[in-house]
């Protein structure tokens, strides 16, 4: 890790567009200790074991047939960087033509901005199954990334059994891929509704209804798989839960700005919000109602419809 090659690229931001995404990405890895990918004996054989063992049990509870990608990443910090930058880069495209008054000084602060957010996601970030990579390729083009060192590191603060905890990261990346293998139109609707809120912030304006379709659409992401993971994981896992609740509110001040400007705390309170959405439906209902959420945008609930899901089943299973 060094803090003065990772100043030293921010400052030294190029181009003509709004963020210089290469030296982003250079910055974040100059402050980012990568972390080790010496695998122990049988390490690798059970990271593909814990995803064939979830894709079947998430197929057999959900009854979605959905695939996961042949290639499972177990990364170190450095590589799930290098492997997001790109997303990222596509998504806040619309940023590249507004660059303000002083473009030289708005790529600089823009740099350094992102390099904070690339670090602190690196360095924290456990599995990932990302909607937006499907969204500008083929649809086998997908990847399951386990950052490793992230993993091993949180399950020696949590005093949990790495294995374990591995396994339970696996089943909960791959209800994920079992939701957009449901709805395959998921990634695109996803990526417009982020595209439309960048684009009228980056012109000074909020467009508010983009980002209550977006924070509504993620709440049904998150509490589906919070639901599917209830269903299909072969062992207790509140332990977990509640351990990382705990790790969260134990971080330092620094820390906890950081995650409050980043967003984390409303991904949390979508876990919540989502699970309690479908709880209420499979209670009153089935999972197969539940599931309907999948059959189209349209089907999508409103923000009101998910603190009221008796009036989204009404609407769409009535």
């Amino acid at each position: 890790m060094n803090l003065y090659r990772s100043a030293r690229a921010v400052a030294g931001a190029s181009g003509t567009d709004a963020i210089d995404w290469q030296s982003a990405a250079d910055a974040a890895k100059a402050a980012t200790d990568p972390g080790s990918l010496s695998l122990e004996s049988g390490e690798r054989e059970a990271y593909g074991r814990d995803v064939r063992e979830a894709r079947e049990a998430v197929r057999t509870v959900s009854g979605v047939d959905f695939d996961v990608p042949e290639t499972v990443e177990i990364q170190n910090r450095h590589h799930w960087i290098d492997a997001n930058v790109a997303t990222f880069e596509r998504v806040m495209s619309t940023l590249e033509t507004h660059t303000g008054t002083f473009p030289g000084v708005a790529r600089t602060v823009n740099t350094g901005t992102m390099t904070v957010l690339l670090a602190f996601l690196g360095r924290n970030v456990l599995g990932q199954y990302d909607p937006l990579l499907l969204a500008d390729g083929p649809a086998n083009d997908h990847a399951l990334y386990f950052v490793r060192p992230n993993i091993l590191n949180a399950a020696h603060k949590l005093e949990v059994d790495p294995d374990r905890f591995r396994r339970w990261i696996a089943f909960h990346e791959v209800t994920h891929a079992a939701e957009f293998g449901a709805a395959p139109w998921l990634s695109d609707h996803l990526e417009r509704r982020m595209e439309d809120g960048i684009a009228t912030l980056s012109e000074g304006s909020i467009d508010r209804e983009a980002f209550r379709d977006l924070d509504a659409a993620m709440t049904v992401v998150e509490g589906y798989a919070e639901l599917l993971m209830d269903l299909a994981f072969d062992d207790e896992y509140e332990d977990l839960r509640r351990k990382l609740d705990q790790r969260r509110q134990g971080r330092g001040p620094l820390q906890r700005l950081v995650r409050r400007l980043l967003g984390l705390g409303l991904k949390e309170r979508q876990y919540e919000r989502g699970k309690e959405f479908f709880e209420h439906i499979v209670a009153v209902r089935d999972l197969e109602t539940a599931s309907l959420v999948w059959t189209r945008p349209e089907n999508l609930p409103t923000q009101d419809e998910l603190d009221s899901p008796g009036q989204w089943i009404r609407r769409v299973d009535p």
